[in-house]
């Protein structure tokens, strides 16, 4: 286990031999201080496959804001220096033992690659353009594909899910705002779809 601030936050994460699991937490947190021995013992049975490091946000202002963090525990699994999933929340050991099978063992690129050619062809349909910044088009579908997985749908990554179906059809991606926004802003919220 290693401890990283903002002095040595990116200069470990991007030299990382091995995936790096970050515990972002802080003293105050008490779902931190649960959630902690549980990555630690989970940390030391995959020692093999991946580096777990804390962050004390107390030390890492910087890190957190360039991250945009406003929720703790926060886990992230990173990959040759990127971000590539994560959760908010103490979770059992066994639920972060399965994500972590299967974000360690598959990237997801599949999955992500065959949702930005249906999405291209959603916007070419309708006249927008998905965002040509291919890291931000990647994280947004991440974020899709965490909401599907944690609520069985693809809601926008932009927007909060009450938990109630019928209130939320309309957060599906690309969702029911998209038009408007593009319209008077030339990009959705989130910034999947652009004006082309």
């Amino acid at each position: 286990m290693i401890n990283l601030n903002d002095q040595n936050f990116e200069t470990e994460i991007q030299n990382a031999k091995k995936p790096v699991l970050v515990d972002f937490w802080a003293d105050f947190c008490h779902p931190c201080s649960v959630l902690a021995p549980i990555l630690e013992k989970i940390a030391e049975e995959k020692k093999d496959e991946l580096i777990l490091a804390k962050v004390n946000l107390e030390t890492a202002p910087l890190t957190a804001q360039k991250y945009e963090i406003d929720r703790i525990p926060l886990v992230v699994l990173f990959r040759n220096g990127k971000p590539v999933s994560g959760f908010i929340g103490a979770r059992p050991g066994e639920e972060i033992r399965k994500w972590l099978e299967e974000n360690l063992k598959n990237d997801g690129r599949e999955k992500i690659e065959k949702i930005i050619k249906e999405y291209e062809e959603y916007a070419a349909r309708n006249g927008y353009k998905l965002n040509p910044d291919r890291e931000t088009a990647e994280r947004l579908i991440k974020g899709l594909l965490e909401n599907e997985k944690k609520y069985g749908l693809r809601y926008c990554p932009c927007r909060i899910v009450s938990g109630n179906p019928e209130e939320d059809k309309s957060k599906i991606c690309p969702c029911r705002f998209i038009s408007k926004e593009i319209e008077e802003q030339g990009h959705c919220l989130c910034g999947l779809f652009i004006k082309p």
